[in-house]
């Protein structure tokens, strides 16, 4: 019997526009390792966009977009490698993802993604998108709060415990009382990142004739501050880049 018989997931496919979502596991791990600053470690959240340019040009997988907060990627496609088996497109772009944030780190303990692949046809993506960055806005909220009861003296549980069910706006007034606007926190840290890549026009040298020539290359567009992807503005962003 030929084992690949066995194989049973390894033929299933799918069809574009899909997400595919990556997650870290196991992360709080890694940032008692690395002794990551609390509530955000801008070095670590460089280290996710640097994640995100390889997978949209160096990967070779392709992705149109990536959409990043804490330690979470979003990638849509539009076309898909491996002839859109699912279990190539999840195992690989975890497994790239890893590798290039361990670079990125240089860390010596092991880093691991999982990944899922979700259909993004139609009008999905500004809902999916809207969604992501609402649990951005949720974390973000959530680890500023942690992470001013763990200074005060409570353990990461204690704080965790005490943080369970309580409204947004008691978590706002909280911090606001230890002199915290969340509102004016820096946007990548409320909002997250979105990264896409656009053809742009670059100047070069032709040796050979000596000119200055222009040429059509891919550059990875990062916005300042993304935009609500739930405000007009966000929206026109989203279907520029799905063609939805």
């Amino acid at each position: 019997m030929d084992t690949r018989d066995r194989e049973i997931f390894s033929n299933l496919t799918i069809f574009p526009p899909v997400f595919v979502r990556l997650d870290g596991r196991a992360f709080h791990r890694l940032t008692s390792t690395l002794d990551l600053k609390k509530p955000f470690d801008p070095a670590f959240c460089a280290s996710m966009r640097a994640v995100c340019r390889y997978l949209l040009t160096g990967s070779g997988l392709s992705p149109t977009f990536a959409y990043t907060f804490s330690d979470e990627i979003s990638l849509y496609f539009k076309t898909l490698p491996f002839s859109g088996r699912v279990e190539k497109i999840d195992s690989v772009t975890a497994a790239v993802a890893a590798s290039v944030l361990t670079i990125e780190l240089q860390c010596a303990e092991p880093i691991a993604f999982d990944a899922r692949t979700i259909p993004a046809a139609g009008e999905f993506a500004v809902e999916y998108l809207t969604s992501r960055q609402n649990e951005a806005w949720r974390n973000h909220i959530n680890a500023y709060c942690q992470s001013a009861l763990v200074d005060e003296g409570m353990t990461t549980r204690e704080a965790a415990a005490a943080l369970r069910g309580m409204q947004s706006d008691a978590m706002h007034e909280m911090m606001f009382e230890r002199g915290v606007n969340l509102a004016a926190t820096p946007a990548w840290q409320r909002r997250g990142t979105l990264l896409y890549r656009e053809e742009c026009i670059k100047e070069g040298y032709n040796p050979l004739t000596g000119e200055t020539v222009e040429a059509t290359r891919t550059c990875i567009r990062e916005p300042e501050e993304t935009p609500l992807f739930s405000t007009p503005e966000g929206v026109a962003l989203i279907r520029s880049l799905t063609g939805a």
